[in-house]
């Protein structure tokens, strides 16, 4: 079913952060009930945090494959329901005892092997539905599986540290390796079958409830993924396989040595003889999983910072053009504007601006950057537009209780501007403010209608260690909650 933009309102939830007994949100019953519950609110989208495979400090902007699904997310029970694993398979192991966080230790512990007990209790051979899948995904399915099995080879070292051979795909050597680790490369199959036959079925069930999923693309790749290791032409890599250059963003309020990412960046000129053929198939793949999709880090499309790979911050980085329209001319080849959102934040260009609007893409603004005392601030409520989507904050803000705690002078105006008295009444006016709006889509974080402090924080930008973590607890989002989210939806026409 497909869900044309309307005017509605929307909730910021990754999966990850949803209920369940087993250390990670995953796409089970705790899925459903809170696409029940989004209903009962009166909501049309769920917005999502990439959906990818995570690797080192478990960020989804860090992903082994912009293709694959997170096999963390993969649900257990309904395995169990399959009849591929018993309830006990599951009990035996440890999956962390705090149900507010993700148990990152537990899940890499023990999530593989749950799962691998699962593929050996599996008939997918004779599945007609995998064989199909496996054909349908073989462009990028292949290489991932095969990574990932050398990964697990390799233990778990980087693709730039494997034997030379297989780290620059001599075809000889790959096929040696596709013998050898044949199993282990069946293994990551099975897992995305059950990933991708999961979510489309969750997928389904939000649509037939009115619901749509937003996803979330990063922009860039992480550089120990099967896609730079594929790939490794479309991207600024030197003799020896080692990034040129990499992605991040100057010193701005986030940080003052600004953000390294460590991305590898794409070879721009190379892509181009393609045809951008490689962002066109990962566009049609998120068509397939999503009904619109962000595109992370837009202005990097138009113009991009590059870092040489020898510093160790982003001071010293400098500005290069981008594809900008080639690419999304390219890309509207095989998909259409009015699934792609933009993420236009950030000190902007005339370019950046004239490239969204020529090509009708929604951009972003969000409300807890509105209050410096400008009232010609154009994240402010007033100032919007209704090409917008609107946010009270994203993954790399402070919770909106946290932020103004934090800031005295900016909540003092943030309560005149919304004609209230305590820092405790104002993500309820922040709701009233961004559904009274004008912008077609209004979106909240999960943790700003449950009114949490930085405890409940997902991410700071430029940090390891606590990132990713917080989760909603069973009955937190309680009926009452999405009862007056429904009238407020109501009253503003969402």
């Amino acid at each position: 079913m497909k869900i044309c933009q309307q005017r509605g309102a929307g909730v910021l939830l990754p999966v990850t952060a949803l209920p369940s007994p087993y250390g990670i949100g995953t796409l089970g019953a705790a899925a459903y009930r809170f696409i029940d519950r989004l209903k009962q609110a009166g909501q049309t989208y769920w917005q999502v945090l990439p959906i990818g495979p995570t690797g080192f400090g478990n960020s989804p902007y860090q992903s082994y494959s912009a293709f694959a699904g997170n096999p963390y997310l993969i649900d257990l029970d309904n395995l169990v329901m399959q009849g591929l694993l018993k309830t006990e398979d599951i009990s035996m192991f440890d999956w962390g005892r705090d149900s507010s966080v993700v148990s990152y230790d537990k899940i890499t512990e023990h999530r593989r092997n749950v799962l691998r007990l699962a593929y050996e209790n599996s008939h997918h051979l004779y599945s007609v539905d995998y064989l199909t899948f496996c054909h349908e995904q073989q462009d990028w399915l292949e290489d991932y599986a095969l990574f990932m099995a050398c990964k697990h080879y390799f233990q778990q070292k980087e693709w730039m540290l494997w034997d030379k051979q297989v780290k620059e795909r001599n075809a000889s050597s790959l096929m040696n390796y596709r013998i050898l680790l044949k199993d282990e490369i069946d293994f990551w199959k099975f897992c995305q079958f059950e990933f991708y036959r999961q979510w489309h079925k969750m997928k389904q069930y939000a649509n037939e409830n009115g619901i749509a999923i937003i996803g979330d693309i990063p922009i860039y790749v992480a550089m120990d993924s099967a896609d730079v290791w594929a790939n490794s032409t479309l991207f600024q890599l030197d003799e020896n396989k080692k990034p040129i250059a990499v992605a991040g963003v100057p010193p701005d309020a986030f940080s003052s040595q600004g953000q390294m990412w460590g991305n590898p960046l794409y070879n721009w000129t190379e892509m181009e003889k393609t045809n951008y053929d490689w962002w066109k198939k990962r566009m049609v793949c998120c068509a397939a999983l999503y009904d619109k999709v962000r595109i992370d880090h837009f202005i990097g499309i138009v113009r991009y910072y590059t870092i040489p790979a020898e510093e160790k911050n982003a001071v010293n980085g400098t500005w290069q053009k981008g594809p900008g329209e080639k690419l999304m001319n390219a890309i509207h080849t095989v998909l259409d504007s009015e699934y792609i959102i933009v993420e236009d934040l950030g000190v902007l260009v005339d370019e950046v601006i004239s490239l969204r609007h020529k090509m009708g893409y929604p951009g972003m603004k969000v409300l807890q950057f509105g209050f410096d005392g400008n009232p010609y601030n154009e994240h402010l409520p007033h100032n919007f537009q209704n090409s917008m989507v609107v946010y009270s904050g994203t993954h790399d803000n402070e919770t909106i209780i946290g932020y103004f705690t934090n800031h005295r002078a900016e909540c003092i105006r943030a309560c005149k501007y919304f004609h209230v008295n305590a820092l405790e009444e104002l993500p309820e006016a922040f709701m009233r403010g961004l559904y009274g709006s004008v912008a077609d889509i209004a979106i909240l974080q999960m943790q700003d209608i449950l009114g949490l402090s930085n405890t409940a924080r997902m991410n700071i930008p430029s940090t390891i260690g606590s990132n990713w973590q917080w989760r909603l607890c069973q009955g937190q989002f309680t009926e009452e909650i999405a009862n007056k989210m429904k009238q407020l939806a109501h009253i503003y026409g969402r």
